[in-house]
């Protein structure tokens, strides 16, 4: 099973819609909510972040809520939808 860090602040929808998702695939995941805990903001700021929702899935950083690009990273998809972006440029 992956390891999910989710890191949020008050007052963003996209984060809410993180937490949904993962909720409705009954992703395991820790929670850590940048404006009410400052370590947090400087552990995310640390890795270069400075927005949210920023989803860390072992280790790999998913930015915003991109549902395809979390579904794919989180393995509940298993077809990437960032493939046929270049299916033209090898001819």
């Amino acid at each position: 099973m992956s390891k999910v860090v989710v890191y949020v602040s008050e007052v963003n929808e996209p984060s809410k819609k993180v937490i949904e998702l993962l909720d409705d695939y009954k992703i395991t995941y820790e929670m850590k909510n940048v404006t009410k805990n400052k370590t947090y903001l400087q552990e995310l700021q640390s890795k270069g972040i400075y927005g949210t929702p920023a989803t860390e899935i072992d280790g790999d950083i998913v930015l915003g809520f991109q549902k395809n690009k979390l579904k794919y990273a989180l393995g509940v998809d298993d077809v990437s939808h960032y493939s046929s972006l270049f299916d033209g440029f090898n001819s």
